[in-house]
């Protein structure tokens, strides 16, 4: 009985756990929806044309100094420094529909969206172009 009543036990711990990868698909997401409205806003002060740019497979790991690069911001002032890499190195981004994404200046933008995936998890954010980036669909296995 004892044994019975522990494997139960044990069995919603393990249910009730939260999946580490799907947890750092969202800090990723979250992290990215605050790093794009902050060259947003860089954009609109500043009155230049900012594009977000994650890396494809085919382009050097690296930019001209060695650093690591996964994303850049292009257009953004060299004294703003924003993180081109992921917290986890196995992160991937597509923007759906374009190779990049627009910040502005323009105060309305056209919709955009961009596919975020670890192993099997994919989670999006999307702007409808007034509205700041956020999550649009939790992350999730594919079918």
């Amino acid at each position: 009985m004892v044994i019975a009543i522990l494997a139960i036990a044990v069995s919603l711990v393990t249910l009730a756990l939260p999946d580490a990868e799907a947890g750092r698909l969202e800090e990723e997401g979250v992290r990215l929806g605050a790093l794009l409205e902050m060259a947003r806003a860089e954009a609109r002060v500043s009155g230049a044309t900012v594009r977000w740019v994650p890396r494809r497979d085919d382009q050097p790991a690296t930019d001209a100094d060695g650093v690591p690069l996964q994303f850049r911001f292009v257009g953004l002032p060299s004294t703003l420094k924003l993180p081109t890499r992921w917290l986890d190195p196995r992160i991937r981004a597509e923007v759906i529909g374009n190779s990049s994404v627009v910040l502005g200046p323009e105060a309305i933008l056209p919709a955009q969206r961009i596919l975020l995936s670890l192993e099997d998890r994919r989670l999006e954010l999307a702007s409808d172009g007034l509205g700041p980036f956020a999550v649009a669909a939790a992350a999730s296995a594919p079918p």
